[in-house]
């Protein structure tokens, strides 16, 4: 018996062996031989996006999701049409899809700031700021059956003496509809409560008493002001995005902050590492923003910024960047480093980039979305055939820049290039392409009488600088602009598009950025009673600063 079980053990010890070793055999000869080894494929570069999302001047963004879609507006200050709608699947590729108003409510006259996109029960809401007629700023509301309009103006909700600006719709703990808005103190240097009242989407009005729910504290980052409140509810607690300091210009310290509640009218706790969001090497001056959450439950912040290299002379640009959670409920925004260059995409698309390049050839016969004029000067144009017929309204008709096409840049160097149809121009009329920054003050080259005209418009006043003859014979010109670091022009003209000649010399466009807008490439046409031109395309290239 014992041998026998000597000889089980040993049988037993045999197989291990064998065992283990045909399992080591397997483990080898499961790898190819050298020279036929498969290296696994590896998983491709997940898609990315860098800010901004949308390049160009997109200030005081709001955004909002509809099943899988996104719809965003932006503020347009003295640019019509007023506050563009913009769409996007991805949150990182927007293309600007219509307008709230294709002409501006007539109770309004300017300012048309921080319009704020919300959607409740099938219905679009768009609050916003306009300033009255002969009066202050004040906010009011718009609503429509879908994102893209048509539009039903509500008019005026409040404004107060100061003005009254950065209207945010929210529902209470109860349910009950809140508008919650920013008095403008700083205007009159005075401090900057932030109201919340009832509003009655019925009847359109503000109802009930207002409570005042914070106010800027100027011993702190805040500053002069807070303004820009975004609210949203998460975990028993409202938590409002706010920004403070001064938003706008070189000399700009803007931030964001955030603050909590359990009620909506109850005491606001602020973040003690307040601001979350502040200026770093990637971006200046960022703020007034609003949050939305897309399908897996995460939360994006999309503000403004300045480009570092760009600032003023293409305004606040759009950016995304992720808001996370801290173990104790605080809203956190890249860690407290400031706006991001880059990072994974949101949903898996990667950014294209499409804006950057933009092309218009006139052919279809309503004029292309994204296309802008000043909105106290609307020109009368018509599009469609290859060509954009532009002229200036009657009142603007003697004025040399009275009728203005316009469209955002997307980066402070660019080559601008357009055609006009010489014998389109009447009644000596001066029609060319500019870099504008306003009514006031601007730069270009255009084409009069036989003559390539170089100008500048400052405080209003225009005076050529620079006169020569327009090539001869020439029944189309091509007129070229190419922008450096958004402050030097250069002007080039050819009659075939492909040899173009220089026109003069730089002119120095350091003044032309309002203080709360960028510079845009326009079409100009003016000068004369019966002025007009036709005009063949626009494209606007990135040029890194290269001459032609």
């Amino acid at each position: 018996m014992l041998a026998r079980h000597i000889k089980n053990i040993k049988y037993s010890f045999l197989a291990f062996i064998l065992c283990a070793a045909a399992a080591g055999q397997m483990t080898e000869h499961s790898v190819p031989s050298s020279g036929q080894i498969r290296r696994q494929t590896p998983p491709p570069p997940r898609p990315t996006y860098a800010n901004p999302v949308q390049a160009g001047d997109y200030p005081d963004p709001s955004v909002i999701r509809i099943g899988k879609d996104y719809y965003a507006t932006a503020t347009s200050s003295e640019w019509g049409p007023e506050f563009p709608i913009l769409h996007s699947r991805d949150l990182v590729n927007w293309t600007v899809v219509g307008t709230v108003f294709p002409r501006r409510p007539e109770w309004s006259a300017g300012n048309y700031w921080a319009p704020e996109i919300w959607q409740e029960n099938g219905k679009i809401y768009i609050f916003y700021t306009a300033r009255r007629k002969g009066g202050p700023l004040c906010i009011a509301a718009a609503t429509a059956d879908k994102p893209t309009g048509p539009y039903t103006d509500h008019g005026a909700l409040e404004c107060q003496e100061v003005g009254s600006i950065d209207a945010f719709p929210i529902r209470d703990e109860n349910g009950k509809l809140f508008l919650v808005w920013k008095e403008d103190g700083n205007s009159v240097n005075r401090p900057t409560p932030l109201w919340a009242q009832e509003l009655d989407t019925m009847n359109w009005k503000l109802v009930g008493k207002r409570a005042e729910i914070m106010r800027n504290d100027p011993n702190t980052w805040e500053g002069t002001l807070i303004e820009g409140p975004a609210i949203m509810r998460r975990g028993g607690w409202f938590y409002m995005f706010y920004s403070g300091n001064f938003c706008c210009g070189r000399g700009c310290n803007y931030a964001m902050g955030v603050a909590r509640s359990r009620t909506l009218l109850g005491s606001w706790e602020r973040y003690d590492k307040n601001p979350i969001l502040k200026g770093n090497e990637n971006w200046n001056c960022p703020g007034h923003g609003t949050a939305v959450t897309d399908e897996r439950g995460r939360t994006w912040m999309m503000y403004h910024a300045y480009h570092p290299d760009d600032t003023t002379y293409v305004g606040r640009q759009a950016l995304l960047d992720e808001v996370n959670w801290t173990a104790d409920g605080w809203a956190t925004i890249n860690n407290g480093r400031g706006p991001s260059r880059q990072g994974p995409a949101p949903l898996g698309v990667a950014e294209r980039e499409e804006e950057y390049n933009f092309f218009d050839d006139f052919n279809e016969p309503a004029l292309r979305f994204g296309w802008q004029w000043l909105h106290a000067a609307v020109p009368e144009f018509r599009t469609g055939g290859g060509f954009l017929e532009l002229a200036p309204n009657r009142e603007q008709a003697k004025n040399p820049v009275g009728g203005v096409m316009a469209y955002w840049t997307t980066v402070g160097s660019y080559a601008a290039t357009t055609m006009i149809e010489t014998d389109s121009v009447r009644g000596g009329a001066l029609a060319g392409i500019s870099a504008f920054g306003d009514g006031d003050n601007a730069v270009g080259a255009g084409w009069q009488n036989g003559k390539i005209i170089l100008w500048r418009r400052e405080r209003g006043n225009q005076r050529a600088v620079f006169t020569t003859d327009a090539p001869r014979g020439a029944r189309q010109i091509y007129l070229r602009m190419n922008a450096r670091d958004g402050i030097f022009y250069n002007f080039a003209v050819s009659a075939d598009g492909r040899g173009f000649q220089p026109v003069g010399f730089d002119l120095n466009g350091d003044y032309l950025p309002p203080w709360d807008r960028g510079i845009r490439v326009a079409l100009t046409v003016g000068g004369a009673e019966n002025a007009a031109a036709r005009f063949g395309f626009l494209r606007i290239e990135p040029t890194n600063g290269k001459y032609f």
